[in-house]
């Protein structure tokens, strides 16, 4: 613990010091005020001492004096090759209090906990507050919890919320400050709390987002950190630098009300430039990408802490060696395409096994090491005509069209919310009367629409639902050219599920979790489920199949049989190619992080679908050839 405290800090050019500083506070509501809150506290803290009985195999708050770090979970790919390790104290450098900004101490305690230097574990205000909203809510929303409260719950306790388990957090925080003095119940709280990206501790996290040490941490900087802590990942400013504006001027306006800043400090610090240092969580990753996304989807499962501190073991679907070589592809057509004119590229490339859906390779972008942005799953862009697939499976569901059926590629008008919406052809003409089978080869947009709207716009949301695409849409006219968002691997998903005529499993990139006894935690076997009508699925991976042999998506022949479509944006800032055989379904996309356009002329049948075909030929090297199963081996939907 630190030998100068919080208030000697404090009295060093601050208008006033430490513990007197933070006095004002309650000075500004009178003596009667203070007295009415110390007398409520000490009869809430009598209560819970005497609670305490009852809690007599609660944690040994003592035990803090000699405290380790939590168990380290292990990732590792489908052959058992160490990817990464992760656990609390993976990603922490302690620093004792006096190292640490005023500005970022005053932040933290205006944003969770203000009168902190005043109440003795439990603050009987925040504590009423909590127990109105809850009784109004009829269950716990609310916690109340102090920074005391907080560090036991992160040290001891589980994450459930009970009311159980806050009247022992109460117990054991005033058992705490009967321990620890103030100063250190702060110093070990911000050197506990989890900030985002894998950053425990105020040191690693001020050294991740603003590149420099916490002791330099400027005002605006201090409140958007302290921003951070309710909800890191979502405030996070290398997520949402938006998000992370608005908690800084949230924890800003709280620090001037309760007058710990002037005006103008308050003004200057919303003016601040911020300038971000660069994500740190996975370095000693051996693919980033992967275990980026294992990681995300442990918490989404289990909850961070447990991700984190559990003693996780992890086997990941992915073969570190075939990784490696879609890495490899990738980045070779990033520079070669760079050299074609797309400057500025980045490539998403998700590789999945349609029979069990676990993924094989996932890419998120052309090299980890200056962007952990995971493209793959965080970004979503527009997939242009290779949404057109989800409208002709929905419409051959219904009983009705074939790929037989004669559309036609003619102009037409609809009235379209407040004005009329008139569907154009990507080269500007018309074709006249074609069938299913050539529309969507020759990707025309016009037939598409049209099939969109007598099917109706809604049953296709039902079916990209049902896909696993939960990006919003709306039942628009012109949703069937894929003006919405999705990622990489929900379309290799949604692809995967037709190329298994219709069975699917969760898309996932975990086989399996155990803690470190063995104990199974999740076990994710394939348990296949028939979500779509096999006529209908098989019908479109054989029209998809005439875009590569005599359509679009020629560029991604590769001597076997196989079923994809292209896709390109009107404004040509998004281009794709995701197609399949019956043992691997795979998804690329290209496009500029910055929504700008890639190139005039640039589509996804001429620059993307050669990098699908590279990438294909060496991953099915050693794979016999599968033919698809015809629609006639499936019964026709009725009707």
């Amino acid at each position: 613990m630190s030998s100068r405290t919080f208030e000697d800090k404090q009295s060093q050019g601050s208008p006033s010091s430490g513990v007197e500083f933070l006095k004002g506070v309650g000075q500004v509501a009178g003596g009667t005020l203070l007295s009415i809150t110390m007398l409520a506290s000490s009869i809430v803290a009598g209560g819970l001492v005497g609670l305490a009985i009852s809690f007599r195999n609660l944690p040994d708050v003592r035990q803090l004096r000699n405290f380790f770090p939590s168990e380290t979970t292990y990732i590792y790919d489908i052959k058992g090759k160490l990817l990464t390790s992760i656990h609390g104290e993976a990603n922490r450098e302690v620093v004792p209090l006096d190292k640490i900004s005023p500005q970022l101490k005053r932040a933290v305690l205006a944003s969770e906990d203000a009168d902190f230097y005043y109440h003795h574990g439990i603050n009987p205000k925040g504590v009423g507050r909590a127990v109105v909203t809850n009784w109004v809510a009829g269950g716990v929303r609310e916690g109340g919890s102090t920074i005391t409260m907080q560090l036991v719950k992160n040290l001891f306790l589980s994450q459930r919320r009970q009311f159980t388990r806050k009247i022992a957090e109460a117990v054991l925080a005033i058992r705490l400050e009967q321990i620890l003095t103030k100063d250190q119940v702060l110093e070990m709280y911000l050197n506990q709390v989890y900030w985002g990206h894998n950053n425990y501790g105020v040191q690693t996290a001020a050294r991740s987002y603003f590149n420099k040490s916490a002791e330099y941490l400027t005002l605006g900087e201090s409140a958007m950190m302290a921003g951070l802590i309710q909800a890191p990942e979502e405030y996070s400013p290398f997520v949402s630098m938006e998000k992370a504006k608005y908690q800084q001027k949230e924890v800003l306006g709280r620090m001037l009300t309760l007058g710990w800043i002037t005006q103008k400090e308050y003004d200057n610090a919303l003016k601040e430039k911020i300038k971000l240092g660069k994500i740190r969580s996975f370095q000693g990753s051996a693919l980033p990408y992967v275990t980026n996304a294992v990681s995300q989807e442990l918490a989404r499962k289990f909850g961070r802490e447990a991700l984190l501190k559990g003693g996780m073991r992890v086997q990941t679907t992915v073969d570190a060696k075939f990784q490696e070589m879609a890495e490899e592809t990738v980045s070779k057509w990033h520079r070669r395409l760079s050299s074609q004119g797309l400057s500025k590229n980045q490539i998403a490339l998700v590789a999945i096994d349609p029979r069990t859906h676990y993924v094989k390779a996932l890419v998120g972008g052309v090299d980890s090491k200056t962007s952990e942005f995971n493209r793959a799953t965080q970004a979503y862009r527009q997939p242009g005509s290779a949404f057109k697939p989800f409208v002709y499976y929905t419409a051959f569901a219904t009983g009705k069209f074939t790929p037989d059926t004669v559309v036609y590629d003619t102009p037409v008008s609809y009235r379209d919310g407040s004005g009329w919406y008139s569907p154009r052809n990507y080269d500007g003409g018309y074709s006249g009367a074609m069938s299913i089978r050539t529309a969507l080869k020759l990707s025309r947009n016009v037939p598409v629409i049209k099939v969109g709207k007598a099917i109706g716009m809604n049953k296709v949301v039902e079916t990209c639902r049902t896909l696993g695409i939960m990006s919003p849409m709306e039942p628009v006219t012109s949703l069937p050219l894929g003006a919405i968002g999705v990622t990489p691997v929900e379309m290799a998903g949604a692809y995967a599920t037709f190329a298994n005529y219709g069975w699917q499993s969760p898309t996932t990139v975990i086989v399996r979790v155990t803690d470190s006894s063995g104990n199974v935690l999740l076990d994710n076997t394939p348990k296949p489920q028939l979500v779509l009508e096999p006529w209908a699925a098989a019908a479109v991976i054989n029209v998809m199949q005439s875009v590569i042999t005599d359509g679009t998506g020629k560029n991604a022949a590769i001597d076997r049989p196989a079923a994809g479509k292209t896709g390109t944006t009107s404004s040509e800032k998004d281009i794709w190619f995701v197609g399949t055989v019956p043992q691997l379904t795979t998804a690329v996309w290209v496009g500029r992080d910055d929504n700008r356009q890639l190139a005039t002329g640039a589509t996804g049948g001429t620059m993307v679908a050669p990098v699908w075909r590279d990438f294909m030929l060496k991953a099915l090297k050693d794979t016999p050839v599968e033919y698809f199963k015809p629609p006639s081996k499936f019964p026709r939907p009725k009707k």
